[in-house]
């Protein structure tokens, strides 16, 4: 199940919210989440990976797809913007030990 994690854009203040753990969106609609979030590059790399492995490749991003997105969002300016307990949980979830 994914937890809820509010984000927020260094330089602009946009606040928005991000997951982190399973996600069952993926599980069920697939390389259209990417497109719903606005990862059009990442959506297809998503359909050629699900024709090449006739959709079983859904069941393993399923268990990665938020952590990826995360990723990317907290390397390209966007921080963690929840209380600090929240923060910490996040950073271990995702692998990191320092603040970001």
């Amino acid at each position: 199940m994914s937890i809820k994690i509010q984000i927020k854009h260094k330089k602009s203040g946009i606040v928005k919210y991000g997951k982190y753990g399973f996600s069952w969106t993926y599980l069920f609609f697939g390389f259209f989440i990417p497109i719903y979030r606005g990862e059009l590059g990442i959506a297809i790399l998503h359909v050629v990976f699900s024709i090449f492995t006739l959709g079983l490749s859904n069941l393993i991003f399923a268990f990665i797809y938020n952590k990826q997105f995360m990723l990317r969002m907290l390397t390209s300016g966007w921080e963690l913007n929840g209380s600090e307990e929240e923060n910490s949980d996040a950073r271990q979830a995702l692998g990191f030990l320092i603040d970001i």
